[in-house]
């Protein structure tokens, strides 16, 4: 199955390429900053339809074309975000993914991340036993604590500090907002942030918390409850150390 899915992220990402040109076309959803493409709805549409090839009786939990309210514990359900990062896709033109996740029964079995621009796809979990980087096995990073490292945040988290996030990003080396969901984890995962704290859906954190948890990182909710895979929640993905830190914190305040 990884085999497929990696050549239709490839594909797909031919096909984002191409529409970064004329044939742009943006719309907002609840505001200036939130924007979908036809980009967005056409690279999902594409992937839904080789999903739907490979497994008729598979479901799909994605962020456009209505289907984002698809439970994840009944059957095989394939999570999509067809471009994470749509406000840096149509911005920057570069920081965005195409993120996949496959869920067997609520049980996260494989993730994929693939950063467009920079051609670096992050891959794993429990099917294969294993996180890759392209075709190289990922070690687990070092357990640096948060005084050791980098965190990504959210930047209305930080600026208001909820849940103390500005209290906590202040403990560490430095802030890092990259507005996209799937790089903040790519970072977690190749050891260059300690963590990522944020207000995410369920395609945002599929991927990566599945291959998270193959390399033993943890990651919860806002009071370390698990995620409920259902609308927008507090996600709180770190290294052990940090993450024995954050919550050691949240205690502390209460």
């Amino acid at each position: 199955m990884e085999k497929e899915i990696i050549s239709w992220i490839y594909e797909a990402a031919e096909r984002v390429k191409a529409g970064l040109g004329d044939a742009l076309k943006v719309d907002q959803k609840s505001g200036r900053t939130d924007l979908v493409t036809n980009v967005d709805k056409e690279t999902q549409a594409f992937i839904v339809s080789k999903i739907t090839a490979f497994d008729p009786a598979a479901k799909i939990l994605g962020e456009e074309n209505g289907q984002d309210q698809t439970p994840i514990d009944q059957g095989r359900v394939f999570v999509i975000d067809p471009i994470d990062g749509t406000l840096n896709f149509v911005m920057q033109r570069e920081n965005f993914c195409i993120m996949i996740a496959v869920y067997e029964n609520g049980v996260g079995q494989l993730g994929f991340i693939y950063d467009v621009i920079r051609d670096e796809l992050f891959w794993g979990g429990p099917k294969v036993g294993k996180v890759f980087y392209n075709n190289e096995e990922l070690s687990p990073p070092e357990n640096r604590s948060l005084g050791e490292g980098l965190i990504g945040m959210n930047l209305a988290l930080y600026r208001k500090n909820i849940n103390h996030a500005q209290e906590i990003g202040n403990q560490t080396m430095g802030v890092r907002v990259l507005g996209c969901a799937g790089l903040d984890l790519i970072a977690i995962l190749k050891g260059t942030q300690i963590g990522y704290i944020s207000m995410l859906s369920p395609w945002d954190y599929a991927a990566g918390s599945i291959m998270m948890k193959q390399l033993g990182l943890p990651f919860s909710g806002a009071e370390g409850q698990p995620l409920s895979f259902q609308g927008r929640e507090f996600f709180i993905g770190a290294t052990a150390a940090a993450m024995d830190q954050i919550q050691a914190f949240d205690k502390e305040k209460h």
